[in-house]
């Protein structure tokens, strides 16, 4: 892969990676946080998403690359995980709220 192309796929990747972040602080922000045990996890999620980003922006670190990876993959489970067996009692259904929930997992599999 030419470095250009390699620069453009990490800077691509730590954008994704961002914006999973922005939806989750705004879902957090936006009553997420009263959930008990789910608003806490969406501010971690949020907090190492952006922290994350930001390092894998500028630097090829593969253990960053897989600090990315894990971040938007354990944001995908815990979306699969809420519609099918819940996580800490929550359930949500279908791709609500809406137009997040769509969003999220477009740029998590993009970030992966």
């Amino acid at each position: 892969m030419s470095s250009a192309l390699a620069l453009l796929a990490r800077v691509g990747a730590a954008g994704c990676l961002a914006a999973s972040g922005v939806i989750h602080t705004e879902l957090y922000l936006h009553g997420y946080r009263t959930i008990p045990g789910v608003g806490q996890a969406f501010l971690l999620q949020a907090s190492g998403a952006f922290a994350v980003a930001l390092l894998c922006a500028f630097s090829t670190a593969v253990l960053l690359r897989l600090a990315a990876a894990a971040l938007a993959a354990g944001a995908l489970m815990g979306f699969i995980a809420s519609r099918t067996i819940g996580v800490f009692g929550f359930v949500e259904y279908g791709l609500q709220p809406a137009p997040q929930a769509l969003i999220s997992v477009i740029v998590e599999g993009a970030a992966l």
